[in-house]
């Protein structure tokens, strides 16, 4: 194989590589942080002893999910078993096809 042949081939594996991890998403490259809606809703439901309920959110009206969309008021259905409400601790329990985890 000839040098320039090497050099040229070498040279553009790099630029694939660059290429590829540049179009990789920020989260799989490790590196991105959580939205801010996501830190609020965490700082609340600490605070004021929420818990998440799943399975009872109206469309469009939900604080977050779980890899469904990327968080608040962007359910697309009612009753998402990925979208979750935030509600006192032990509420969740109480209301038909409330869910303490994602289904």
């Amino acid at each position: 194989m000839s040098k320039q042949l090497l050099a040229a081939s070498t040279l553009s594996a790099a630029v694939g590589l660059a290429l590829a991890f540049q179009a990789l998403p920020v989260q799989a490259q490790g590196t991105k942080e959580m939205p801010q809606v996501v830190k609020d809703n965490m700082a609340r439901m600490e605070k004021n002893k929420l818990e998440k309920c799943y399975g009872i959110n109206v469309v469009a009206k939900n604080d977050c999910a779980e890899g469904a969309h990327s968080c608040a008021g962007q359910a697309t259905k009612a009753r998402d078993t990925k979208s979750f409400v935030m509600l006192p601790a032990g509420d969740c329990s109480k209301i038909q096809g409330g869910k303490l985890a994602p289904g």
